[in-house]
């Protein structure tokens, strides 16, 4: 168990959190959410020991191990994988070292091996003969080929980094977990496995992630950070949502029975205050109404963005026709002979675990990247808006925001530009703010901006959710939804994907997987394929 006794963390004087007590239990995998800028990270960081609250303390079950995703991805470039992993447990990483040491001497000691001896013992008790394996199945079942475990970090990309941390935090059943925003940058394998891990983990976990599909899939209980204070409610991510908006609306409906009361007794006391005979009940009465107090109900920190794509006209029959395009990067070809046709209806997600094939045909059919072989088409009718995966050019530059938007908008008008500003959340002084000192997910809120103010009919975005909180994420999955025109995009957000797409289009090997439906189903219908595949493979076996 893991709990803070009157926590306050204040930064200048701000106060963050103030006098919060909570605990987390074992068996129970806690959601931390919260408004863009609420704590979250921060709160994980105080829980882990990495920042010290102003006041308050974190009390730990002695004995208890707590492990950490860490953030830093080049930490630990100059280590192999499998020991990234397995640092996981740094008691039982310095008890492999520290043997390692003593065996390597050439002048080997009775003391050497005393030492030895009981090193030995504490590293059978931490299932040492094991740590390799168990590493090893972890980074397999989040997609580290075999072939990467004895590599340097250094040699690994991005998301692979990504992926030996994560494991390393899974390492050797620490008692409590904490995961800030594990499933970033992992494709949808990764993560569907590590949903099945955390369903099945005993212990204690508390996990911020902006994916709602992952929150209700592996939480037990919502910790809900508003306002300084956290709220703890049973359920996962939709239950929450449902509990806190059905609290409101019962406060609201109480504080009208009570405003009722009180204008009841307010007119009573006014009309029989100063008759004698009914001086005793007016009395009574403005006791009573001393007694009634109305509920404070303040409105959530929370702020919805308004994202609304209206396309300046109706899409023709042609939209767009690829024919065999084929790219080779750095001697792997990524998209090879790649045909298909957009209807007028398709909302397609791009699908599957070969990131650098679908951000490549993004650029390609947006006039960034030539093709090696084959053609693209768009229709005449069609207009395009692009939100790319990387937007660094986008904001390489010193203009203030609102001058940013003004080049892209065919109304040159500042008030027009800044009504798209304030939909994204972009009010008052936030306008002259300078796009190159931008957060993550202001970048991302700019860019939408300009794609809501083109007009175009056809929307493409590479990873648009990745550094948006989860109001902006629910903002946009609705402007999608409610979208007449045609969207390609790539997500790996679940819930995203499945409310938007009615179009499945995953790039393999040699081609691609085109279907008519939604992501769900497409799920399924692809782990019955497997599941055939390995009844053939056990069948055949069998038989020879």
């Amino acid at each position: 168990m893991i709990s803070a006794n009157n926590v306050t963390l204040r930064i200048g004087k701000k106060a963050l959190f103030e006098d919060v007590n909570i605990k987390f239990t074992q068996g129970n995998c806690y959601g931390l959410i919260g408004a863009n800028g609420a704590g979250k990270s921060t709160f994980l960081k105080i829980l882990s020991g990495q920042l010290e609250p102003t006041k308050g303390e974190i009390i730990i079950t002695p004995g208890e191990r707590l492990s950490f995703l860490q953030q830093d991805h080049f930490k630990y470039d100059s280590y192999a994988v499998l020991d990234t992993v397995i640092m996981g447990n740094k008691r039982l990483y310095d008890i492999m070292k520290e043997k390692e040491a003593i065996y390597a001497k050439e002048d080997f000691s009775e003391e050497d091996g005393i030492r030895a001896s009981d090193l030995e013992a504490e590293f059978a008790d931490l299932n040492g003969w094991e740590a390799e394996a168990d590493a090893a199945m972890l980074l397999n079942g989040l997609g580290i080929d075999t072939e990467l475990h004895y590599k340097q970090m250094s040699e690994l990309n991005g998301s692979e980094k990504v992926k030996v941390l994560l494991a390393q935090a899974l390492f050797g059943n620490p008692d409590i977990l904490l995961l800030d925003e594990p499933t970033n940058h992992l494709d949808l394998d990764a993560i569907a496995w590590l949903e099945e891990f955390l369903i099945n983990f005993n212990n204690t976990v508390i996990v911020v992630s902006h994916d709602r599909y992952f929150l209700n899939k592996i939480c037990t209980q919502i910790a809900d950070i508003d306002y300084a204070k956290i709220q703890l409610y049973a359920g996962n991510y939709d239950f929450w949502y449902e509990s806190s908006q059905l609290l409101v609306k019962q406060m609201k409906e109480a504080n009208k029975k009570k405003e009722e009361k009180i204008k009841e007794l307010q007119e009573f006391i006014q009309r029989f205050s100063a008759n004698a005979s009914k001086s005793k009940q007016a009395t009574s009465r403005k006791r009573a109404l001393e007694k009634i107090e109305l509920d404070e109900i303040k409105p959530s920190s929370r702020k919805y963005p308004y994202i609304d794509f209206r396309p300046e006209r109706e899409i023709g029959n042609e939209v767009l026709t690829v024919e065999n395009l084929t790219k080779t990067i750095d001697g792997v070809k990524v998209l090879d002979h790649i045909s298909f046709i957009v209807g007028r209806e398709d909302k397609i997600a791009l699908v599957g675990s070969n990131e650098l094939a679908k951000t490549t045909l993004f650029k390609i059919l947006m006039g960034e990247m030539e093709p090696d072989e084959g053609s693209y088409k768009w229709g005449v009718t069609t207009s395009q808006a692009y939100f790319p995966k990387d937007n660094t050019q986008e904001f390489n530059n010193d203009l203030i925001i609102s001058d940013w938007l003004t080049q892209y908008s065919p109304v040159k008008d500042v008030t027009y530009v800044r009504g798209f500003l304030g939909r994204m959340l972009f009010a008052g002084d936030d306008g002259v703010k300078k796009v190159n000192v931008l957060s993550g997910g202001e970048k991302v809120r700019c860019l939408l901006s300009k794609m809501m103010i083109s007009g175009a009919n056809i929307l493409l975005f590479d990873e648009p959710t990745n550094h948006l909180d989860m109001e902006s994420i629910t903002a946009l999955n609705n402007g999608l939804i409610k979208f007449p025109g045609v969207i390609l995009f790539t997500s790996h957000d679940h819930q995203f994907v499945q409310t938007t797409a009615n179009r499945i289009i995953e790039i393999i090997p040699g081609g691609l997987i085109d279907k008519i439906t939604t992501y769900d189903e497409y799920l399924a219908n692809d782990e019955m394929a497997r599941k055939r595949q390995v009844y053939t493979v056990n069948t055949e076996e069998g038989e020879d």
